[in-house]
């Protein structure tokens, strides 16, 4: 018997629902533990139907003073994460309720802020990568030129690291250290509107086929694979140039 009036009180109670990004994050929004609690308390009363409860319910679910209750309650007002709004009912009588909307914009905006953090440092570690490659295939440092010209690559034309990476893969295998000779390659990549990894990689074996296919005899069978070396560069670039 009293399993099942738990039971029938448990169910009864209802339930209240608090995103994990704000239980998480509460503290980096300006929250103190008391303050979420008296939130938690507040959004209780609301998933019950009650938007306006009374402090002194409130004050003994927390077992602290009314006046402390009322303390923290303008704190939050000040913190800017609570409003009191007003609004009329069916019968056009005017109510209060609790209003956190504010707090939930600084929650979003917090969240924005964090993804465009990790964004960020994920392309200045990529950005270090790629400098990084290509003093590493040419054999030197970079000078500050051909690092604006890079980053140039990046933030003016958009093209992708892995792109670039690409580029300097095709400019070592013509023995062209040159940054120069990359930069033609991205230009003939962007004409032919490849802009992807996957997209320069289908249309290099699209075009080893097609070469493979031209330098094989009709009357022939195919012993092999023919892997044909040529230039994404234009053809007047000297293979060995120097920048």
């Amino acid at each position: 018997m009293a399993e099942a009036n738990f039971m029938h009180q448990f169910i009864n109670a209802g339930e209240t629902a608090i995103s994990n990004l704000l239980l998480a994050h509460f503290h980096e929004l300006g929250l103190t533990n008391d303050e979420f609690l008296l939130y938690l308390q507040l959004e209780s009363f609301h998933s019950g139907g009650n938007d306006f409860p009374d402090m002194t319910m409130v004050a003994d679910r927390l077992h602290l003073a009314t006046s402390q209750v009322y303390q923290m309650l303008h704190r939050l007002i000040q913190k800017k994460v609570l409003e009191i709004q007003t609004s009329q009912d069916k019968s056009g009588r005017s109510q209060d309720h609790y209003d956190f909307s504010l707090l939930y914009d600084k929650l979003a905006t917090l969240s924005l802020q964090q993804t465009q953090q990790v964004a960020t440092a994920k392309k200045d570690d990529s950005r270090q990568k790629l400098f990084e490659a290509i003093e590493a295939e040419f054999g030197r440092p970079l000078s500050p030129i051909e690092l604006e010209t890079i980053g140039a690559w990046l933030d003016e034309d958009h093209y992708q690291p892995e792109v670039i990476e690409l580029a300097l893969r095709e400019a070592v295998l013509n023995q062209a250290y040159s940054l120069k000779y990359m930069d033609r390659i991205l230009l003939s990549w962007e004409r032919k509107h490849l802009t992807t990894k996957q997209q320069i990689q289908q249309e290099k074996q699209k075009r080893t086929q097609r070469d493979s296919n031209a330098k094989q005899p009709a009357n022939t069978t195919n012993n092999g694979p023919q892997i044909p070396m040529y230039n994404w560069a234009d053809p007047d670039e000297q293979s060995g140039s120097k920048e």
